[in-house]
């Protein structure tokens, strides 16, 4: 007995947890999360629709809810960002609360065609809100793990997470077959997450598919329509939210395509993604590396130029690129509206005719590189018109967009990823 009580006083094991109803835990998070004591069997919609949580993401195999809460919504006493619902098989896997984050605390990212003044603003107030930032993370974090403790009593310390630099350290408490995963990495974000007790068990390690099962399912994701697009589909959406946490999403996405869980917060801290956003793609890309190997997948770097071909090599194979490009602001809502325009497009070849303006303008739209760099998806192309289909971070509106050749070969960075086995 004498083992027990010296690991339960240093934090390693935790102390039998108070009797608590479900109603009690709703009480507290002030959230209708569950309606009994097993939230595992209940039906994702049902949830989400009780939480007012609404759909971010919709596959055959997986679905996710999300919000960015308003001002002044508190769970546990504190201000909540993203408040996110996970799903497979319409049954719910996991849920995502996160707090106070150097991302969307921020609520402050570089904006397209900001001229010397503007961007010096920029950098003023971006300091401003750093120098307060620490002490509004100790304060939030000390308050959320208060709140727990008060309902569910002492925690034990754990570790969650596949790899080296995305496994977060956690207080873990568990609960009927739950387990309530508090992690604040310092000064980085504070997430409750709540999973499968046998999940956490396993440290989040998910199980891996086989290099010839993953083959077989990206094959059957590649939709090749009459008017010659071709396009990867079932790729998870994630609303990267009001931040520049492009690249986090964009490589979250990619990662649970597949088969590998992954959260953007947590992708943002192992690349070291700046105070409201901005990550260096080649950063991103060294700190999945290891999460991707263990998976039995690596990273390939492409080093072609961006052509019909070179995107056709792959999305044949059922693989999305990702693709490291600037955005400029005026080019970009034309993109949206001729998106929009194309949907309803019988005649191909009048389309053809229409789009030649766009080519030959392409290059005459103008961007700052300090301020404009992004990243999305490339999920899809059309031999015969030379067009590029993108999928951009921001929600279910913009899964997929058109752009020619021409105004991607004059957005590309040169940078272009893959997930390969």
């Amino acid at each position: 007995m004498k083992w027990f009580v010296a690991l339960l006083l240093a934090g390693t094991v935790s102390a039998a947890t108070p009797e608590v109803t479900f109603r009690e835990l709703n009480a507290a998070l002030k959230l209708s999360l569950w309606q009994d004591a097993n939230l595992w069997d209940d039906k994702a919609d049902a949830v989400a629709d009780r939480l007012d949580w609404p759909v971010e993401s919709k596959t055959d195999t997986e679905t996710s809810y999300r919000r960015y809460a308003p001002d002044g919504t508190k769970v546990l006493g504190s201000q909540v960002y993203s408040e996110a619902l996970y799903a497979e098989a319409g049954k719910v896997t996991q849920v995502s609360l996160v707090f106070i984050n150097k991302g969307d605390y921020a609520n402050l990212f570089l904006r397209s065609g900001m001229d010397a003044d503007a961007f010096r603003e920029f950098q003023q107030e971006r300091r401003k809100r750093l120098r307060g930032f620490a002490g509004a993370f100790r304060q939030e974090r000390d308050a959320i793990e208060a709140a727990l403790r008060q309902v569910l009593g002492e925690p034990r310390r754990d570790r969650f997470g596949q790899s080296t630099q995305t496994t977060e350290n956690v207080k873990r408490w568990d609960w009927e077959g739950h387990s309530i995963l508090l992690a604040a990495p310092n000064n980085e974000y504070i997430a409750l997450r709540i999973v499968p007790t046998a999940l956490a068990d396993a440290n989040g390690k998910a199980a891996r598919i086989t290099d010839s099962k993953l083959r077989e399912l990206l094959a059957k994701r590649v939709q090749k329509r009459p008017n010659g697009d071709v396009v990867v589909t079932q790729i998870p959406m994630v609303d990267q939210g009001p931040k520049g946490f492009c690249v986090p999403a964009t490589w979250e996405r990619y990662l649970r395509y597949v088969g590998i869980p992954a959260d953007m917060y947590l992708l943002s801290m192992a690349a070291e993604t700046e105070f409201g956003g901005g990550t260096y793609i080649t950063e991103m890309a060294k700190s999945v590396a290891g999460l991707v190997r263990q998976s039995g997948r690596r990273i390939e770097k492409i080093s072609r130029n961006l052509s019909i071909a070179a995107v056709a090599n792959y999305v044949d194979r059922g693989q999305p690129l990702m693709w490291g490009m600037y955005q400029q602001g005026e080019l970009d809502y034309r993109i949206t509206n001729r998106t929009n325009d194309r949907k309803s497009v019988k005649d191909w070849d009048k389309w053809l005719e229409t789009i030649k303006p766009d080519r030959r303008d392409a290059r005459r739209y103008r961007y700052d590189k300090r301020t404009t760099g992004h990243m999305c998806l490339i999920i899809g192309y059309n031999k015969t018109t030379d067009e590029i289909a993108i999928s951009d971070s921001w929600g279910p509106d913009f899964a997929e967009r058109w752009i020619t050749l021409e105004e991607a070969q004059h957005l590309d960075q040169g940078e272009l990823y893959v997930i390969a086995w």
